[in-house]
């Protein structure tokens, strides 16, 4: 791989009170070796290790609020409870002590079900109507009671990650999981003020949890929120196919509260909206941050080969150039960039990069995913 000037990869970054020495995010990757549900110094150590190796930003694997079938593995951590609590402190004063920054990813993933594994929750499955995906029946339908309880389960975490010291927080609203799950018009069936024929109806879940986080942590804690158009249950869906129905889901949520837009595609240098700007126009990040003037994170497949989706298939991937990316900070397309595989393999990715050890950098390996390297 080669590049011909980094400079842009590591400016620094501001936003509120969140201060990075550079561009780099480490992308949120389930692990699932919380068997407990509390991370414990395993967990700890891997995440001290990014920061070690000047990753600007790390954002945790989903961690489970407080609700019934938050999660969908036994092996995910909480983000409630004395212990699991206590695991994420020694988890945040770890990558303090080393230098870096950090969020949790606070997450429910609603009525979907585990790809890998059939565990379901022995508390209940519960989702906006019922729905893994379009007419497939999976839990209950929340009532009144469940969307307030959940609501204010989201804003407890988002409270503890700022007690516990975390320097922000990221809601995990993607890849077909609960919020995704209200957004997206095959699995939000609901009869109430949640649910509606356009996107901008579909969004008011998200933005009352938005809402309430921002109450919750206050104006200058920042608050990040994961989106995306693929899901896993669909990796062809799309919520919108228009820049104005784009600004219908993103901007109220920015006006709730978002301070950051974290936006999920499969291949980072894809243009959103090419029958707009070209194939080498704006990418969603870039897109969105055009239209709600947010900072945005944008994140697919980045440094390596191959799409991501390939690993779960048992594909590795070969470290790659990172010319684009470099290209499209420069032109402030978006603001940072989140990096997923080429992490999880090698915890010194951002060190090598930015000292030209590029020719040391490793490749992925799908049997990486059964450690914590």
């Amino acid at each position: 791989m080669s590049v011909t000037n980094l400079d842009a990869l590591f400016q620094p970054f501001a936003l509120k009170s969140l201060a990075l020495k550079n561009r780099i995010v480490m992308a949120p990757m389930t692990r699932s070796f919380s068997p407990t549900g509390v991370p414990e110094e395993n967990v700890a150590a891997y995440y001290r290790r990014r920061a070690e190796h000047d990753v600007g930003l790390i954002l945790s694997e989903g961690t489970a609020i407080d609700r019934p079938g938050a999660r969908n593995d036994p092996g995910v951590p909480l983000f409630h409870g004395d212990q699991a609590l206590a695991g994420w402190k020694q988890v945040i004063d770890g990558v303090h002590a080393a230098g870096g920054k950090m969020g949790p990813q606070i997450w429910h993933v609603g009525s979907v079900g585990n790809p890998f594994n059939d565990w379901a929750p022995e508390t209940g499955i519960e989702g906006p109507s019922g729905l893994a995906a379009p007419s497939t029946p999976r839990g209950d339908a929340m009532s009144d009671e469940a969307i307030a309880d959940t609501i204010a389960a989201y804003a407890k975490a988002a409270a503890d990650s700022k007690r516990l010291g975390f320097d922000t927080v990221e809601i995990h609203g993607a890849h077909g999981y609960l919020l995704d799950q209200f957004f997206w018009e095959g699995t939000n069936q609901r009869p109430d003020q949640f649910n509606g024929a356009s996107i901008k109806e579909r969004s008011r879940f998200a933005a009352e949890v938005v809402k309430a986080i921002r109450a919750a942590v206050g104006p200058a804690f920042p608050v990040i929120l994961r989106v995306s158009q693929w899901k896993q249950q669909d990796y062809s869906a799309r919520l919108v196919t228009t820049p104005n129905a784009m600004s219908d889901w993103l901007v109220p949520l920015v006006e709730a509260g978002v301070d950051i837009l974290h936006c999920s595609q499969r291949r980072f240098w894809e243009a959103e909206f090419p029958e707009l700007d070209g194939e080498q126009g704006l990418n969603f990040a870039g897109w969105a941050k055009k239209l709600t003037g947010a900072a945005t994170i944008s994140v697919g497949s980045v440094g390596l080969s191959g799409d991501f989706l390939a690993a779960f298939g048992g594909e590795s991937s070969q470290p790659a150039s990172l010319d684009n990316l470099v290209h499209r900070l420069e032109r402030e397309e978006f603001d940072l960039i989140a990096v997923g595989r080429a992490l999880l393999s090698d915890p010194q990715w951002a060190s090598k990069i930015r000292t030209g050890e590029t020719s040391s950098l490793k490749a992925f390996s799908p049997s990486d995913l059964a450690e914590l390297i």
